[in-house]
């Protein structure tokens, strides 16, 4: 599978988060903790012990944590399209901070795109929703929805910035902090809620494949594509991730998130397309897991 499909993947599986987490029984600290440590079990398990231990993936590791924490307890508080869209602005971010951060200088045909994604997430925010019972303090989940863009940014470009370190520093960085986040929300577990079995499955799936499978994607792909492009694939989650959880949870994102929406998917599959066709130098692959 090439690098961009890879993150086409992840972005798939990233997306189905939203729906996942609006479930009623566990509070947002909970869903944090338990999803972040089913999947902390199962890369574990996928490694096989090859983990590797370094001051890189314990630093990637604490920023992932918080996006991890920020993510779900936004989400929990505003609407599901109004979390992922602002943590998708996290291009803004790495458009100024990779060339300090990671010597990666952006193309002038980017800008064209970041216009295009700029535009699109305005439309977003043309409208937002009152308090409802799936997002009671959309306030409070906006403003953590801003902080997780960062925290995502400085994530995904950790992840770059790791691979120097060798290609098994990404994705042991997503275990330590997954295990991070599992630790943070753990006081909050006692006493566990009384859930049904299907709210169980829910968070098992949560953290089998909306985040364990997504970020084995991710990580095999980031090893190949700059920071920005990747960035730039993975919106595609925030145009299914309202979809998906107006389909099952019966929120919806509005008229003009839809708008928005359908222009970052022209966006991003432009981008995928045109890029596609224009080879990337990419290092040789180290993967030995």
């Amino acid at each position: 599978m090439s690098p961009r499909f890879e993150v086409v993947a992840a972005a798939l599986l990233f997306s189905t988060g939203g729906a996942a987490i609006k479930t009623a029984a566990f509070s947002g600290m909970q869903v944090a903790s338990i999803r972040s440590g089913i999947a902390a079990a199962a890369l574990l398990f996928w490694m096989r012990g090859r983990v590797a231990w370094s001051w890189p993936a314990l630093a990637i590791g604490v920023v992932y944590a918080a996006t991890l924490t920020l993510f779900v307890t936004s989400t929990k508080l505003t609407t599901a399209a109004n979390a992922i869209f602002l943590q998708s602005t996290a291009p803004l971010s790495i458009v100024i901070l990779a060339p300090l951060l990671l010597g990666e200088r952006f193309r002038s045909r980017d800008l064209v795109f970041l216009a295009a994604v700029g535009a699109g997430l305005g439309l977003c925010f043309a409208g937002r929703p009152e308090a409802t019972a799936t997002a009671p303090d959309p306030a409070t989940g906006n403003l953590l929805g801003v902080i997780c863009s960062l925290t995502w940014a400085l994530t995904l470009m950790g992840l770059r910035w790791g691979q120097r370190y060798g290609e098994r520093t990404g994705i042991s960085a997503v275990i330590v902090g997954n295990a991070m986040a599992c630790a943070v929300g753990g006081p909050f577990l006692v006493p566990l809620p009384s859930a049904s079995a299907g709210e169980w499955l829910t968070m098992a799936y949560l953290g089998l494949f909306q985040i364990a499978a997504a970020y084995i994607f991710l990580t095999s792909a980031v090893a190949h594509l700059p920071a920005l492009d990747v960035s730039l694939l993975l919106l595609l989650e925030p145009v299914l991730n309202p979809i998906w959880t107006w389909l099952v949870r019966g929120e919806e994102p509005g008229i003009w998130a839809l708008v928005g929406g359908a222009i970052i998917v022209i966006a991003t599959a432009g981008k995928a397309i045109y890029d596609s066709r224009t080879p990337t130098v990419a290092p040789k692959s180290t993967k030995t897991y």
